[in-house]
């Protein structure tokens, strides 16, 4: 049966899931490119679709932490069932979300730089007023400025919409500076999802017995 530690850790495991979806959505960053983004881009789709699914998968996991103690108490086949029921769904729901996040690892991020693309292109061809003020506000969240484009031309956009100090140089690269960013953000993601199903199978085992 489980010991208090191990429901408390994950009831703590499920919190923490429960908080980086909530951060992941409603992160400046993020929440600035979903904005931005045509619906077109499977950017926003992504967005929402990972933040529900996060949402419930803690959700899941404080439960069947819940039901396994309170099995434990009350000596309760019923409620370990359904502790055990809980663990197996949250399971059934995180291989799936490693495997696409193996499979998938580009595609948050090449609809990330999409979305800096249009909106850094139609700032250029000067087509845009609004478009201007949301290329500054991505600049300011990312700290970086504009980027290298094959047409030229980039001088004045960078002018008008970095933040004020930055030199563009290629540290400061925008699509670098973003790509970065996601790739450590999936990395914690990842790492995440991987100590979620080790423990969901230790607690589904121990469940069991």
């Amino acid at each position: 049966c489980k010991s208090l530690p191990e429901t408390f850790l994950f009831q703590l495991l499920g919190l923490s899931i429960a908080t980086l979806s909530t951060v992941t959505h409603y992160g400046l960053r993020f929440t600035l490119i979903s904005n931005v983004s045509l619906d077109s881009n499977s950017y926003r789709v992504i967005h929402q679709r990972a933040f529900y699914f996060g949402i419930c998968l803690s959700m899941t996991l404080i439960l069947a932490a819940l039901l396994s103690s309170a099995a434990t108490v009350r000596e309760s086949q019923c409620l370990t069932a359904m502790g055990f029921f809980c663990f197996a769904l949250a399971f059934c729901g995180l291989i799936p979300a490693a495997c696409w996040r193996y499979t998938h690892s580009t595609e948050v991020e090449d609809s990330m730089m999409d979305v800096y693309d249009f909106v850094y292109e139609e700032v250029r061809r000067n087509t845009s007023s609004f478009r201007r003020h949301e290329l500054t506000a991505i600049h300011e969240a990312f700290l970086c400025c504009g980027k290298h484009s094959p047409f030229g031309d980039t001088i004045n956009v960078e002018l008008k919409t970095c933040p004020p100090g930055q030199v563009h140089d290629e540290g400061q690269d925008c699509l670098r500076e973003i790509q970065d960013f996601l790739k450590k953000h999936m990395d914690f993601v990842f790492s995440l999802l991987g100590i979620a199903i080790g423990f969901t199978v230790t607690a589904s085992v121990l469940s069991h017995f």
